[in-house]
């Protein structure tokens, strides 16, 4: 199962563990089954404080549980953990087996505070980037609060289970046999949910902070590079974000990240955290700025109020709120969202093997999530407004060797059906003819590019048509102090590379604003 490299690191990972854990397997006699016992028996080869125990008794076949000796402490997989979640099961070794989380401390009290009976199971798919946050959270708190229970199952081995359930996007999580969560979450994020007073408290300590010489809003690329060069500066710089990364979270593959020919999403967004973390940046996540309140005076502080009634006070301001998916805004997709209507083919695919599913957008990544998807369903049906499609021609010409895909141009999505519960059908309009068309099918993935976050900021800032924060050649916006960049901004081609460079243009711009300013009574207020 595992190349000689693998085991070599993981034997190595293994030696961080302490205290005997037990890898406890329930099996069938699937193929399946034998799979995952082998790789539990090389993964019990490589420690004399792993023990794997053949007899479990658990209902889903193959599944595992990996237990600490002698304690209620353990965490359960079913199907195999590998793929994305093969970090998954190296840190529940680690973890049951003694090993400390580099999480917080105060995010571990109040996990071990949590009071009540939480039993969570999490469907995931192996190609899913989004699910391994959310495994290793609930996988952690269940190794800290005994009262906590986790296990995380591979929908696609699990197929009468998910269509039961109706899960139709992955990650998606249960509390007590009910619908709890879906999409990525972090340990904060679930923690916040569960402790209701949580925002509360925080708020309290969020309204004790002090003036920032430079608040951003916004954690992604942008955000992370101005709050880099704006720290390397020496003035007090903080971040509000409503999770570090941003819409970098959610990306697949990155080839084009000059100087790393290639790297995921995820990773990217935790390098970015940790470099911030290198300097005295004030990170404050699971924030959302709903208001811009300008400096009364020239020169004077300006104010972002959050969601959770706080408010921190800047003498500049960043904004770098980015964008998300583009919606189709027709009839029923709302309806169904995360019932067959999905934006992730990465994520969601696995779970719509073998039946019909729409693609909506042209482009690049229409297209890409065509070619995917492919391997996957039974059949692909490519929507795109255009008469033609806007992809690279490499894209269109491997997507035209596909058996499984059609492609009808010149054609508006104009409703999206189903029988309450799931998809069944879109409707979309020959733009040619004016007809309509009915197409049955169970899966739709909108792909149609992006839309800035920036409704907080109606009648503040200077907006495009589009929404976008217009700014100048220094990232300047409308507003005196106010400086924008990467993807919410009117700046063209939403690249990586390109929201790093804006965010570090807007930081030494804003910086340059800062050295400038006439000391004003305002200024000097808490």
């Amino acid at each position: 199962m595992l190349d000689t490299n693998l085991k070599d690191q993981l034997k190595v990972y293994l030696t961080n563990i302490t205290q005997p854990i037990e890898l406890v397997a329930s099996l069938d006699g699937g193929a399946k089954s034998q799979e995952l016992l082998s790789l539990l028996e090389e993964i019990a080869a490589l420690s004399d404080k792993v023990t794997l125990i053949r007899e479990g008794n658990d209902a889903r076949k193959p599944s595992f549980a990996i237990n600490r000796v002698g304690t209620e402490i353990g965490v359960r997989f079913a199907g195999l953990p590998l793929g994305h979640e093969f970090n998954s099961l190296v840190l529940a070794l680690l973890q049951v087996g003694g090993h400390p989380s580099k999480t917080a401390q105060d995010v571990i009290a109040q996990i071990r505070d949590l009071d009540g009976a939480y039993r969570f199971e999490t469907y995931f798919s192996l190609s899913c980037q989004n699910c391994p946050d959310v495994v290793q959270a609930l996988n952690l708190m269940s190794v800290l609060n005994p009262k906590i229970e986790h296990v995380a199952i591979d929908g696609a081995l699990f197929q009468p289970e998910v269509e039961a359930r109706q899960v139709m996007a992955v990650p998606s999580v249960f509390l007590n046999g009910q619908p709890f969560a879906q999409g990525r979450m972090t340990v904060e994020q679930i923690v916040a949910k569960l402790d209701t007073g949580a925002a509360e408290r925080e708020a309290v300590k969020l309204k004790g902070k002090g003036v920032f010489d430079m608040l951003i809003v916004g954690g992604g690329p942008a955000g992370a590079s101005a709050a880099i060069y704006a720290a390397r500066k020496g003035i007090r710089t903080g971040i509000a974000a409503e999770r570090f990364g941003g819409q970098v979270q959610d990306t697949m593959a990155i080839e084009n990240f000059i100087s790393v020919s290639h790297t995921e999403g995820p990773k990217l967004a935790a390098a970015l955290e940790s470099h911030a973390k290198d300097y005295d940046v004030d990170i404050m996540n699971l924030q959302r700025a709903t208001k811009l309140v300008p400096a009364k005076v020239p020169g004077g502080l300006i104010e972002v109020q959050l969601a959770n009634g706080a408010a921190l006070k800047a003498k500049t301001v960043i904004l770098s709120t980015g964008a998300r998916w583009r919606q189709m805004n027709v009839p029923g997709e709302d309806a169904y969202r995360n019932k067959g209507v999905a934006y992730c083919p990465h994520c969601d695919g696995p779970l719509f093997k073998g039946k019909r599913v729409a693609v909506i957008g042209g482009g690049n990544s229409g297209v890409e999530a065509a070619i995917d998807l492919a391997g996957i369903v039974a059949h692909v049906t490519l929507i795109e407004f255009d008469a033609k499609l806007r992809a690279d021609a490499v894209l269109q010409r491997k997507l035209a060797s596909l058996p499984n895909v059609t492609v009808i141009t010149s054609a508006l999505t104009t409703e999206v059906h189903g029988d309450g519960s799931k998809v069944t059908a879109l409707t979309y309009k020959d733009r040619n003819s004016e007809q309509l068309h009915r197409l049955a099918l169970e899966g739709i993935f909108v792909q149609i590019g992006l839309v800035p976050n920036t409704e907080w900021l109606k009648g503040t800032v200077t907006l495009s048509p589009r929404g976008e924060i217009e700014v100048d050649n220094r990232g300047q916006t409308s507003l005196p102090g106010v400086f924008a960049a990467g993807d919410a901004t009117t700046v063209p081609f939403k690249q990586i590379v390109i929201a790093m460079g804006e965010g570090s243009k807007a930081a030494l711009a804003a910086f340059d604003y800062l050295i400038r300013l006439a000391p004003v009574e305002e200024a000097t207020a808490a």
